[in-house]
């Protein structure tokens, strides 16, 4: 097929809940991509948070092609290898005291069980959740979620959700009552224009939480697995959560999600969730091997050094469209003046792949291997098309 045939196949039976960019993409490798015209591209996208060790990674691929020839489906019905030894790599490596593990396939499934295993375990119904943070499009994640477009086509939602202001620690405080299953927070907003958390916010969260019995709840779907400098965002903070929701890279590229639960949330009765492919013995040989490639490239120190230079090197460009930049780690967010979509457009002109985050903000995203001499012409790039 043609690049013509492709775009006109696909747009026949999307149901156009997603807005395309005029490429089609067919190889990638590493921090690359390449279109059907063979045009390369430097990725600042990163399957959304999906690629940190980079596309077509060679210990994921290995572990795929073995274990896909052995056993691809079996349910937690039956124990597994592979499962097993996800489950204990998760737990030696996620912060302390949270050592039971729930496999499902995306962020989203890793916030509803979240929500469910919070109300459960505390037998209280409410939520507390923050403006501007986003957390899935199902249903109850996407009660938890702020932003007004994604929520309204589709309420009335699921009710005892409420949002306070992102590092307000005086409005959490207030809001954190008897009735409080959880507090959910990101410790870095993705969606809402990646805003960092302050380590006061964070800490009071945690106080407040343990106070007055309710449970600390991190998403880390976006910063977690070397993302923002350590193996999870919340080891900045000295955090401990009691339930931690992970995926996008937790498995290289394959869907995967995981709720990590502590001590404070007793033992689940059996039957009161579950999800068919959660924990598939494919997905989990892949988690495995990208887990393994992150430790041995040491991807989270890589991501604290080349996440210090791009911020430092965004930072100094002079263009009056930029109002800040901010970040933690190689997850970076630039705040204009003016719309952002423009200019991603006009930066994949260029050969630079990069995210919004909202209406005015460029998040830069790229899989962790990426190297500093792209990062560098990725400011380059920027610069040019911002006049910077």
């Amino acid at each position: 097929m043609n690049v013509h045939e492709i775009k006109a196949l696909e747009d026949r039976h999307s149901t156009g809940v997603y807005p395309k960019r005029d490429v089609v993409m067919v190889r990638g490798e590493g921090a690359y991509l390449w279109d059907a015209d063979g045009r390369r591209y430097i990725d600042c996208v990163g399957g959304q948070g999906t690629a940190n060790v980079g596309h077509a990674n060679p210990y994921v691929a290995r572990a795929l092609a073995q274990q896909a020839l052995r056993l691809i489906s079996c349910t937690e019905v039956f124990y597994n290898e592979e499962r097993a030894l996800l489950m204990s790599k998760l737990a030696a490596i996620a912060p302390p005291g949270l050592e039971r593990v729930f496999l499902c396939n995306s962020g989203a499934e890793a916030i509803e069980g979240a929500i469910k295993f919070a109300r459960l375990a505390t037998g209280r119904k409410g939520i507390v959740a923050a403006k501007r943070g986003f957390h899935g499009r199902t249903m109850g994640a996407l009660s938890a979620t702020w932003e007004g477009k994604y929520r309204e086509p589709f309420e009335p939602l699921v009710p005892g959700f409420s949002h306070v202001p992102y590092n307000n620690t005086g409005a959490l405080t207030a809001a954190v009552g008897e009735d409080t299953a959880a507090v959910l927070l990101e410790i870095v907003q993705g969606e809402g224009g990646v805003r960092p958390a302050t380590a006061e916010f964070l800490s009071s969260a945690q106080q407040v939480c343990r106070a007055r019995g309710a449970l600390l709840v991190i998403d880390e779907v976006q910063t977690g697995f070397g993302r923002t400098g350590r193996m999870f965002a919340c080891e900045h903070y000295g955090l401990t959560p009691d339930i931690l929701c992970l995926a996008k890279s937790i498995a290289g590229g394959l869907p995967m999600g995981a709720v990590l639960v502590g001590e404070r949330v007793p033992q689940l009765p059996r039957l009161v969730h579950g999800s068919t492919f959660g924990g598939n013995p494919l997905a989990a040989a892949a988690a495995l091997a990208a887990i393994q490639y992150m430790e041995d490239y040491h991807l989270a120190q890589r991501a604290s050094d080349l996440g210090a230079f791009l911020l430092d090197a965004l930072g100094q460009l002079r263009s009056p469209l930029i109002r800040e930049v901010r970040g933690l780690g190689l997850l970076v967010g630039m705040e204009l003046k003016a719309k952002v979509t423009p200019y991603l457009r006009a930066l994949m002109d260029e050969g630079v792949l990069a995210l919004p985050a909202g209406d005015t903000v460029l998040r830069l995203l790229p899989p962790l291997v990426i190297e500093r001499r792209d990062l560098e012409t990725v400011v380059n790039k920027i610069a040019r098309i911002l006049g910077g």
